[in-house]
């Protein structure tokens, strides 16, 4: 299992999946899962996702109301992308279409409320982060339990 946490903690509410991925690391315990934290999704993670069995994207959001928790599907497909910088669809397509695996990926997203520069959190999202550890966690141990 992978948890790829991308987003810039230097701009407040972006940088809530380092925060997850932090807490996940900390509880982490036997589990054979790997976590990376990164700003920006980029081509060289496709290799590390067509290793993994399930993947699972943590980022923050726009456009739903702040808080907001949503946990989808992604599934390869590649988008109009810069060289520097993908979406999980297209880093899933690039795992399948170079390395022959695409596992099951989820994007974990939570809405932002203040993506000033700073390194706090909003409290809107202090208080809505537990709800999202609390779906990943629970993802990944029906991902152990089934496999």
């Amino acid at each position: 299992m992978l948890i790829i946490a991308y987003g810039n903690p230097l701009r407040g509410d972006d940088g809530v999946a380092w925060h997850i991925a932090e807490q996940l690391a900390a509880a982490q315990g036997q589990s054979p899962l790997k976590i990376l934290t990164r700003h920006q999704l980029t081509p060289e993670l496709a290799e590390a996702i067509s290793q993994a069995n399930l993947v699972i994207f943590v980022d923050a959001s726009v456009g739903q109301p702040p808080g907001t928790i949503s946990c989808v599907p992604v599934g390869p497909e590649m988008a109009d992308q810069s060289s520097h910088q993908f979406d999980p669809a297209s880093l899933m397509f690039c795992a399948r279409e170079i390395y022959g695996s695409a596992p099951k990926a989820l994007l974990c997203t939570i809405a932002g409320e203040d993506f000033g520069y700073e390194e706090r959190l909003s409290p809107t999202i202090l208080a809505a982060m537990p709800k999202l550890l609390q779906r990943i966690r629970a993802l990944i141990a029906a991902h152990e339990e089934s496999n």
